[in-house]
C-alpha cells in the first residue's frame, strides 16, 4: 500500500490534467481518477522532483481549479475546487468511502439512482466525451454516436429525419404515427415521443449514456429499445470560461462544408447563479447531382441552434435549472440515387426538401432530503416537420406531382422522483405524466397547386407511478425489483372529416411494466447479472392503406419482453484488459410499424409478433499507457414468427433495418510530444452487416454489407487544439439505406450511398 507521506521521485511533464494524473498515479503506485472531461482537459504544470504524494498532487493541480479527494491511501479523485461558502446554507455531505468502489467510480445517472457502473444490473453503454472528440464530432449529432456503437442503429434518410434502434428493436424504416422505440433525453428532460431523431448538436456535452431496453419501469413510453441520455456540462457558478470550435470540410465529388460552435459560461452571482450558453451552426456539403435540372450537390444540409441553462442554487432550498434548446435543420433534397444512373446522380422532376424545427423549454428543481434526493422536471417541446417527395407517376401519368407532409407535434412531460439508499441498496420512486399531440396533414397534386388529402390527429396522455429497489441478498449477490403502473388514454380522428371526428375513436389502458434483476460479484475482477424487463407502446389511429379520404384504421398496443444474461471482466479505466458481454432474448408482440401502401402513401398498422436473439459485447485492451485497442460487436437473429395475414406471404421476415452483425475496431494513441504539447490519434474500422428494408415482398430489399475506415488526430498545446479527420477513408460506395422516395420504391432501384471521403480541418480553443 502506498505511503502518501513518503517522498518519491516524480517526473511528470506538463500536459492535460487527465494525462498528468494518470502518469502521477502510475509513478506513485495509486489510483487517481479524473471522471469529468472538462477537468481532464485543463492544462496542468506537471511535477518534477522529490515530493510526498500529497505535495506532488498539490503541485500538479496548481492553476487547474481542482482539488484532490482521498477516499483511502490508494484511491484519489480529482474534483472541481469547492469555493468557501459566502452564504449560510447546508454544506454538501462529504464523500463516503463506503459508497465509492475503486472499480466503480463512474455512476450510471440514467438509472435515476446514481448506481456505480459495475453494480448496474443490466447493459449500458457509456461514451465519455472529452473536449477534443466533442469539437471534432459534435456537428454530426446522433450519427456520430451510431458510428461508435454497433448495437445502436439508424435509418439514413438524412439529418434530423432518422429513426433510431437499439439492439435490433426496429419496427420499420418509415416515419409515421407510432411512438419511437428509443427514448431520447437531455439530462432529465424528455426530447421525443412520436417523432424522428431531432439530431441535437453534441457540442459541450459531457457524456452519453445508452441504456438497453425496454426501459418500461423507469422511463415508460418510447423506450422499447432503450434510451439515449445526453448529459451536458453544467453551469459553473464560480469561474467564467469560454470555448470555441470551427471546422472546414471537403467531400469528394461534392462541395465544401463547415461547422462552428461556441460556449460561454458566466457566474452571475458567485456561488449562487450562473448561466451556460451554447450556439452552433453546420453546413454539410451535398454530393449528389441532378443532371436533368442542371444542379450539383443537391443534398446539402444546413442546421443551427442554441442551448442555454440558467442555474440558481439555494432558491428556497432548491437548486433550479431553467433551460431552452432549439435546433433547426433544412435539407435541400433527398440523399438517395437510382441504380443504373451515373454514380452519385439522380434525375427528378421536382426538388424534395425536408425541414425539421425543434424547440424545447424546461425547468428542473433538485433538493436533498437528508440522504435522499428529490428531482422534479417539467418540459415542453414543439416539433414541426415538413417533408416533400416527388410523386410523379404514382397515378400512371407523367405529369410532375408533388406530395407534401406536415407533422406538427406538441409534447408536454413531467416527472417528480425521490431516490436514495447509497451504493448497496439504491432505490427510486416517482410519478410521471405525458401529453403528446400530433397533427399530420398531407397534400398531393400539381407542384403549384397540390390538393389536400387525408390527414390524422392523434393525442396520447399518460400518468404513471413507478419504483425500483435493490437490496443485498447475500454478501456477493444483490437483487433488484421494480415496476411502473401506467394509465394511458389515446384518441384520434381524421382531419377535414366531420363524420370521423364525431366518432373520436379512443381507448383507455392500464398497464404494469415490471423489472427483475440479480447482480453477482463473486470477488476479483469478474461479475455477472441477470435482467428481465417489459415495456409497451399505446395504440392509435392512422390513415388506412387505401389512401381514401374517408377511411381510417386503428393500430393496436404492442409490448416487448426482454431477458439478458451479462458478464463483466475488469474495468477499462483501470485494468489492461476488460470485457463486457450480454446474451439477450426479446419477444415482441403485435409490432406497430409505419409502412407505405402500393401507391406510395404512408400508413400505420400492426405487422405481427417477432423474436430476437443476440450477443452484444465489447473489449478494451491497453497495450501501454498511451495505446489502447477497443473492439465492439453486435450479433442478432430476428424473425417475425406470427405475421398478420396481410404479411404472411413470401418475402423476408427478419425485422427491418438492423444488420445481422456489426463490428467496430479502434486503435487509439494519446501522449505528450513536447513540453506542453500532446497528440491524440485514432484509427477505426467499422463493418455494417446486411439488413433488409422491411417485411413483405415490397420491402425485402437488401442494404448494408460494407466496411468503412476513419482516421483522425489532434495536436493540443496551451489553449489551442488543431485536428485533422478523414471519414470513409477508402471512399466506399456501400448502400446504407434502400429507400429515399416512397413513390419510387416499387421499382426496387433506390439506394442511399455513403457520404464519399470527407476531410475536415478543425481548430479548438478555450479561454
Amino acid at each position: 500500500m502506498a505511503d502518501v507521506a513518503e517522498a518519491k521521485r516524480f517526473n511528470v511533464p506538463a500536459g492535460r490534467l487527465g494525462e498528468v494524473a494518470a502518469a502521477l498515479g502510475e509513478q506513485g503506485g495509486i489510483t487517481i481518477a479524473v471522471t469529468d472531461p472538462d477537468l481532464a482537459a485543463r492544462p496542468s504544470p506537471g511535477v518534477r522532483g522529490d515530493f510526498s504524494l500529497r505535495a506532488a498532487l498539490a503541485r500538479a493541480l496548481r492553476g487547474t481549479g481542482t482539488e484532490a479527494i482521498f477516499y483511502d491511501s490508494t484511491t484519489v479523485r480529482i474534483m472541481r475546487r469547492r469555493a468557501s461558502p459566502q452564504i449560510k446554507r447546508p454544506a454538501p455531505a462529504p464523500p463516503k468511502a463506503v459508497d465509492i468502489d475503486r472499480d466503480s467510480e463512474i455512476l450510471v445517472t440514467a438509472s435515476k439512482q446514481n448506481i456505480p457502473i459495475d453494480a448496474y444490473p443490466g447493459s449500458i453503454k457509456l461514451v465519455e466525451l472529452d473536449s477534443g472528440w466533442d469539437a471534432r464530432n459534435a456537428a454530426g449529432g446522433t450519427a456520430s454516436i451510431t458510428k461508435l456503437l454497433p448495437a445502436l442503429g439508424s435509418t439514413n434518410l438524412g439529418p434530423a429525419r432518422n429513426k433510431l434502434f437499439i439492439r435490433g428493436i426496429a419496427d420499420s424504416s418509415f416515419n409515421g404515427q407510432t411512438q419511437a422505440t428509443v427514448g431520447q433525453y437531455l439530462g432529465d428532460v424528455r426530447l421525443n415521443y412520436s417523432a424522428p431523431d431531432p439530431n441535437l448538436n453534441l457540442y459541450d456535452m459531457k457524456r452519453i449514456e445508452v441504456l438497453v431496453g425496454p426501459q418500461g419501469t423507469l422511463y415508460g413510453a418510447s423506450s422499447l429499445g432503450g434510451i439515449i441520455r445526453l448529459i451536458p456540462n453544467e453551469p459553473d457558478l464560480r469561474e467564467a470560461s469560454a470555448t470555441a470550435s470551427v471546422g472546414a470540410s471537403s467531400t469528394r465529388f461534392g462541395g465544401l462544408g463547415g461547422d462552428g460552435a461556441a460556449m460561454i459560461n458566466l457566474p452571475v452571482i458567485n456561488d449562487r447563479i450562473g448561466v451556460r450558453f451554447v450556439i452552433f451552426g453546420t453546413r454539410e456539403a451535398g454530393y449528389i447531382d441532378n443532371p436533368s435540372r442542371g444542379l450539383q450537390n443537391i443534398n446539402s444540409t444546413v442546421s443551427y441552434g442554441q442551448r442555454v441553462t440558467l442555474r440558481i442554487e439555494d432558491l428556497w432550498g432548491l437548486d433550479v435549472d431553467i433551460g431552452s434548446a432549439t435546433h433547426n435543420t433544412s435539407t435541400q433534397d433527398g440523399q438517395y440515387v437510382v441504380r443504373g444512373d451515373p454514380a452519385l446522380t439522380r434525375d427528378d422532376a421536382i426538388a424534395q426538401p425536408f425541414k425539421n424545427t425543434y424547440y424545447l423549454a424546461y425547468l428542473t428543481a433538485r433538493r436533498m432530503l437528508g440522504s435522499a434526493e428529490l428531482v422534479s422536471t417539467t418540459s415542453i417541446v414543439r416539433h414541426d416537420l415538413k417533408t416533400v417527395f416527388d410523386a410523379t407517376g404514382h397515378d400512371g401519368s407523367t405529369s410532375p406531382t408533388r406530395f407534401e407532409e406536415n407533422n406538427n407535434i406538441t409534447l408536454v412531460s413531467h416527472e417528480t422522483r425521490i431516490s436514495g439508499g447509497g451504493k448497496n441498496s439504491p432505490w427510486v420512486a416517482g410519478i410521471a405524466s405525458i401529453y403528446n399531440a400530433s397533427a399530420l396533414s398531407r397534400s398531393l397534386g400539381a407542384p403549384d397547386a397540390p390538393a389536400r388529402i387525408t390527414g390524422v390527429v392523434n393525442q396520447q396522455a399518460e400518468a404513471a407511478v413507478f419504483g425500483q429497489f435493490s437490496k443485498p441478498l447475500w454478501s456477493n449477490l444483490t437483487g433488484t425489483i421494480g415496476g411502473r403502473l401506467t394509465f394511458a388514454h389515446s384518441v384520434g380522428n381524421l382531419l377535414d372529416n366531420p363524420a370521423d371526428k364525431s366518432k373520436e375513436p379512443f381507448r383507455n389502458e392500464l398497464r404494469f411494466s415490471p423489472t427483475f434483476a440479480v447482480d453477482w460479484h463473486p470477488g476479483g475482477r469478474f461479475s455477472a447479472f441477470l435482467h428481465y424487463q417489459q415495456g409497451y407502446r399505446a395504440g392509435g389511429l392512422a390513415v388506412a392503406p387505401s389512401g381514401s379520404e374517408l377511411e381510417s384504421r386503428k393500430f393496436d398496443t404492442d409490448d416487448l419482453k426482454m431477458s439478458e444474461v451479462g458478464i463483466r471482466l475488469g474495468n477499462k479505466e483501470r485494468n489492461r484488459l476488460s470485457l463486457r458481454a450480454a446474451f439477450f432474448y426479446a419477444d415482441w408482440n403485435h409490432i406497430q410499424a409505419d409502412l407505405i401502401d402500393s401507391s406510395g402513401l404512408p400508413y400505420t398498422t400492426n405487422i405481427g409478433s417477432g423474436r430476437i436473439f443476440g450477443l452484444d459485447a465489447d473489449i478494451t485492451w491497453r497495450l501501454s499507457p498511451t495505446v489502447t485497442i477497443t473492439g465492439a460487436a453486435f450479433l442478432n437473429d430476428s424473425n417475425l414468427y406470427a405475421p398478420e395475414p396481410e404479411f404472411s406471404g413470401s418475402g423476408m421476415r427478419v425485422l427491418p433495418n438492423v444488420p445481422r452483425n456489426g463490428i467496430r475496431l479502434v486503435t487509439g494513441w494519446r501522449g505528450n510530444i513536447g513540453s506542453g504539447m500532446s497528440l491524440t490519434g485514432e484509427a477505426s474500422l467499422r463493418y455494417v452487416g446486411e439488413s433488409w428494408l422491411g417485411i413483405g415482398p415490397l420491402l425485402d430489399i437488401p442494404q448494408g454489407h460494407y466496411t468503412v475506415g476513419d482516421v483522425g488526430g489532434r495536436v493540443e498545446f496551451g489553449k489551442f487544439g488543431f485536428s485533422l479527420d478523414i471519414t470513409n477513408l477508402g471512399d466506399v460506395r456501400g448502400n446504407s439505406f434502400a429507400f429515399g422516395n416512397p413513390f419510387g420504391l416499387a421499382r426496387r432501384d433506390q439506394m442511399t450511398p455513403l457520404r464519399p471521403r470527407t476531410v475536415r480541418l478543425g481548430l479548438y480553443t478555450r479561454f
